[in-house]
């Protein structure tokens, strides 16, 4: 069964629908919360975007987007409200990278510096402000597309792409220590 279906039929407050909606999201909805808010909130958000399933306030066109679209924009509102708790905002922040940030990296990792990298990767994406945190959460993780990213940041293609285009900056710049990180892990 398609997801328009299940998510029609698990509206309606079809069970075998709901769970089978659930197995396909669920983990995906997780990964997507505690990269963008932090280490705690996927369970919540994924509790909280498929209780929203459930109520009949809201229901999915699919002329309007997908159903992951409308899922992840689900969770999105709610991990918005997190990070406003927090005191954290998913504004853009101004453009501040320096153009040779850009410049081509290294060649692979050997795989003993591979886990060491790995980690100063997630440091690195978790320091992200929010705004380019989501979209490296949903572009570079979830493998989304842009236009589905669009939907559940409900901005254009064109602002999905610039903010992916500085969060990878950003993270070249923050990763430009990595190499001499990974020559002590030579050692």
């Amino acid at each position: 069964m398609d997801d328009a279906a299940l998510l029609t039929r698990a509206s309606g407050g079809d069970e075998a629908a709901f769970s089978q909606l659930f197995a396909r999201y669920q983990r995906q909805i997780f990964l997507y919360a505690e990269r963008v808010s932090g280490c705690g909130s996927g369970d919540d958000i994924v509790q909280e975007t498929f209780l929203a399933v459930l109520r009949p306030s809201g229901r999915f066109d699919p002329a309007k987007g997908t159903v992951p679209g409308y899922l992840f924009g689900i969770a999105r509102h709610h991990v918005i409200k997190r990070l406003a708790r927090q005191g954290v905002t998913m504004a853009e922040p101004p453009y501040t990278v320096a153009a040779d940030a850009m410049a081509p990296q290294d060649s692979p990792l050997d795989t003993i510096a591979r886990a060491r990298t790995i980690d100063l990767v997630r440091q690195a994406v978790r320091s992200l402000p929010p705004a380019y945190r989501e979209v490296v959460a949903l572009c570079d993780l979830q493998e989304m597309d842009y236009a589905t990213v669009a939907q559940v940041v409900q901005c254009p293609i064109g602002t999905v792409r610039s903010r992916l285009h500085r969060a990878r900056a950003l993270l070249l710049r923050k990763l430009a220590t990595v190499p001499s990180a990974v020559e002590t892990c030579r050692v």
